[in-house]
């Protein structure tokens, strides 16, 4: 049996999700989010999906890019999974080599990648030469079983809106997003700053749910959010939640989280999940607030080329 790498199809989208959510369960992918994806990466980052066949059988992907919105230029990123019940047969290190050449073509010169924290995950990064860098943990919370925090009175002044209510005019909830995503702890930091990308590769993409979206507004203004993506088997991810500078240590991420989630659960999503660096003592914090347990961890590492 050979095992071939080649470009990502439109037809290859169920099965990528398939493999995805085989090897990574926490994540909340569909297959539509993977075509508007690779369909509207902005041209800098150079993005590229593969994947392994064997015969005709999808068993593995990867995902590649450049980090096109860091200050630091030559850093990538490059994650590939092969379905579990398929390791050993040389898909990954076949998906990772390839990408890595691309990348290395495309001008990369560090490549950083997301590892399960696991022995074999771990020997695997280590033997293609990729070092430690930092760790983050995957959250999970039962929405069906669990109990949230009840919902609070809102402070003077503070009304929480939802995504959808920027549907004509979502240029806040981009300069909100903009600013909290340049401070998050990252190896690979990003400082967006085009609003008509933004435009087209977050505010349109299919797995954002802006009604489940929620926004704590100060007298007028956007202070702190909570992005939402969700699946059609009942599972609902955090994106991002993020509070304004001028806005922070008034628990406004909590609102807006809080809110969100007791949405989700009231329109019938049964299973939340988050990501959180290891290193962001405060948003753990929130998260095991709100019930959230750690099911996961995966530690970045790193590999320098040249």
């Amino acid at each position: 049996m050979t095992v071939i790498v080649r470009d990502f199809r439109t037809s290859d989208a169920e099965d990528w999700v398939r493999v995805r959510r085989a090897a990574l369960p926490f994540l909340v992918t569909t297959p539509e989010t993977v075509v508007f994806s690779l369909a509207n990466a902005h041209p800098d980052q150079r993005y590229r999906l593969l994947v392994a066949e064997e015969d005709g059988e999808i068993i593995g992907t990867v995902e590649a890019g450049l980090a096109h919105e860091s200050p630091r230029p030559g850093q990538a990123s490059c994650n590939p999974h092969v379905h579990p019940e398929r390791t050993g047969r040389g898909a990954g290190s076949l998906l990772l080599r390839t990408a890595e050449e691309y990348l290395a073509q495309a001008g990369a010169s560090e490549i950083y990648a997301w590892v399960l924290d696991t022995p074999r995950d771990r020997a695997f990064a280590e033997r293609h030469g990729y070092a430690p860098s930092r760790p983050a943990h995957f959250l999970h919370l039962d929405l069906a079983g669990g109990t949230l925090p009840p919902r609070q009175e809102l402070p003077a002044g503070v009304e929480l809106r939802t995504g959808a209510d920027f549907e004509d005019d979502p240029r806040p909830l981009f300069e909100a997003d903009a600013e909290t995503t340049a401070d998050e702890p990252s190896d690979t930091p990003a400082q967006p700053s085009d609003y008509e990308e933004w435009l087209t590769g977050t505010w349109a993409d299919p797995g954002l749910d802006r009604r489940l979206t929620s926004v704590a507004v100060v007298d007028g203004e956007v202070a702190a959010f909570s992005a939402a993506r969700c699946d059609s088997s009942g599972r609902y991810w955090s994106g991002m939640t993020g509070t304004r500078r001028a806005y922070r240590g008034r628990g406004l991420a909590k609102l807006a989280k809080n809110d969100s989630l007791h949405r989700a659960r009231a329109a019938g999503y049964t299973d939340a999940y988050t990501g959180n660096d290891a290193d962001n003592g405060p948003m753990l914090a929130v998260n095991r607030w709100f019930g959230y347990e750690i099911c996961a961890t995966e530690v970045r590492h790193v590999r320098k080329l040249g």
